[in-house]
């Protein structure tokens, strides 16, 4: 006897809705733009300007919030309460400028999941082999391209939390210890979040370049061959 499936539960069944919905969503509005004459090759341009635009912001801010740290150590008197809410506010320009980052990411992935799927599927439309043999090179190295742009992206996202989560951490005590004592300690953290920083915004450097080179390629007659990748 086969064993009967257990009952989905309520979570799955919601989650599958959700991507159902999210679908669609995404089909009709596709759609939408494509009947305007922008097709998904320069709504991706479009996106991954967007990313990149988002990632040379981001980096801005967390240079200003950790000069703004910096500067903070160096305090010899005055109103704490005061720095905490200078802090605070850089903190919380930091996390905006991060949730931009990830949306804009995940814009671009939707994007080009959809454009590749719909190329890969038009292949079979070619009646001549020659054609559909070169289309299917370009596909395969656009392919190329899009990865090490999206691993790049992906890395610099993944070294935001971190940093992120430091500050934090450092608001929520200055917040809790309004002291100079507490002002004490954000010296004592000053090198690690520096490095933390500098990582961060490394990452995004390269992004912000294999973005460039990206687009650079899908604007061209024929995508070139990119930087071998770097950690």
């Amino acid at each position: 006897m086969s064993k009967r499936k257990p009952p989905l539960s309520l979570e799955n069944i919601i989650e599958s809705l959700t991507r159902f919905v999210i679908s669609r969503g995404q089909k009709l509005y596709f759609s939408v733009i494509e009947s305007t004459g922008r097709h998904k090759r320069d709504i991706l341009v479009a996106r991954v300007e967007h990313a990149r635009d988002s990632l040379e912001e981001a980096k801005a801010q967390f240079q200003t919030a950790l000069d703004r740290f910096s500067q903070l150590t160096r305090f010899d008197g005055g109103d704490l309460e005061d720095v905490y809410r200078q802090l605070k506010i850089e903190y919380d320009y930091s996390n905006a400028k991060a949730l931009a980052v990830q949306d804009r990411i995940d814009a671009v992935e939707d994007v080009a999941l959809a454009l590749f799927n719909e190329w890969e599927a038009e292949l079979d439309q070619y009646t001549n082999r020659s054609l559909r043999s070169s289309s299917r090179q370009k596909l395969r190295l656009t392919q190329q391209h899009y990865g090490q742009l999206i691993n790049a992206m992906r890395r610099a996202e993944g070294k935001i939390d971190p940093v992120l989560h430091a500050f934090q951490d450092q608001v929520l005590y200055l917040k809790h210890n309004l002291n100079a004592k507490a002002i004490a300690s954000l010296q004592h953290e000053l090198n690690a979040m520096t490095a933390g920083v500098s990582g961060l915004i490394g990452a995004m450097e390269r992004s912000i370049s294999r973005a460039n080179a990206f687009v650079e390629s899908l604007n061209g007659t024929q995508p070139k061959a990119l930087p071998a990748e770097r950690g």
